[in-house]
């Protein structure tokens, strides 16, 4: 995925960016002004006993610009997952609660511009890179955001 979804399915609250299945990701997003950004560093689910296990071992290491941004840990909550036919993760199609686990990078909004957020984490033997070129546009309508993003590795 290079980043031209980014703006699919965004709530109004937050601007959410994606994890990979393990693995590096590059990826471009124009995000808009106003909007705190929330990212997986490294997660999973399933019982209590697995996120036990995972958690004993997740590591993780967000940069922003340069400058370091400490995860935050989530150690087990129980989720509802709502998952379409054919979902990659699970198989699964329909309602099912797990427990969520994993390292978070939440941000405020961030100044218009261009901005580079670095993220990566690793628990045993999965591990997740992705970086980020981010744009953010300055909006007087926050509540519709653009679904232009670049396309292209980094």
């Amino acid at each position: 995925m290079d980043g031209r979804s980014c703006a699919r399915n965004q709530p109004r609250d937050v601007w959410f960016l994606a994890g990979t299945f393990g693995g590096w990701a590059g990826r471009a997003c124009e995000v808009p002004g106003g909007r705190p950004i929330a990212a997986p560093v490294v997660n999973s689910f399933g019982d209590p006993e697995h996120c036990a296990a995972f958690m004993r071992d997740a590591r993780g290491a967000v940069v922003l610009d340069g400058k370091v941004v400490e995860p935050e840990t989530y150690p087990g909550d129980s989720i509802t997952v709502q998952a379409a036919p054919g979902n990659p993760v699970t198989g699964e199609e329909g309602r099912f609660a797990v427990t969520g686990c994993g390292l978070w990078v939440q941000l405020p909004p961030l100044a218009p511009g261009k901005h580079t957020l670095k993220i990566h984490g690793r628990s045993g033997d999965f591990s997740t890179d992705a970086e980020y070129a981010l744009t953010v546009v300055a909006s007087s309508d926050s509540s519709a955001p653009s679904a232009r993003a670049s396309r292209g590795a980094l």
